[in-house]
């Protein structure tokens, strides 16, 4: 009869550990899947105004790139987790280099976000950016 008993209980350990494997796994995928959600180069189009003529440019997050009189720096940029309606979003920096006065001073520091620019625009005479792809 003791052996019976010894018998359940070993296997309702080996249930017990099967099940703590399977929840802890499905726990390292879930983190894996939101660390592809973080992108390292976001993609944005620039508009010259005055000429008419757009570009896309990568930016690797972190790093400032000089745009003809901009410098542009791409701190974060996150793809959304909803695959039916895509949305890009990234904090984006801007200084016009025209502007020898205040060299510190952004005149874009914010979020982008490539469905919705006009929620938070990038307001210059000369340059239109807007968001298109995270990488």
């Amino acid at each position: 009869m003791q052996s019976i008993k010894n018998i359940k209980v070993g296997k309702i350990n080996k249930l017990i550990i099967l099940i703590i494997i399977i929840i802890s796994l499905s726990q390292f995928n879930y983190v894996k899947s939101q660390d592809n959600l973080i992108g390292k180069i976001t993609s944005i189009k620039i508009l010259d105004k005055i000429s008419s003529k757009n570009e896309l440019i990568n930016l690797v997050n972190g790093e400032e790139q000089i745009y003809k009189d901009l410098a542009i720096k791409s701190m974060k940029c996150t793809n959304s987790e909803f695959d039916d309606n895509p949305e890009i979003k990234a904090y984006i920096q801007v200084r016009d280099l025209t502007k020898k006065s205040n060299d510190e001073v952004f005149v874009f520091n914010n979020w982008m976000f490539s469905s919705s620019p006009s929620i938070i625009p990038f307001d210059h005479p000369v340059y239109d950016i807007w968001l298109t792809d995270c990488d």
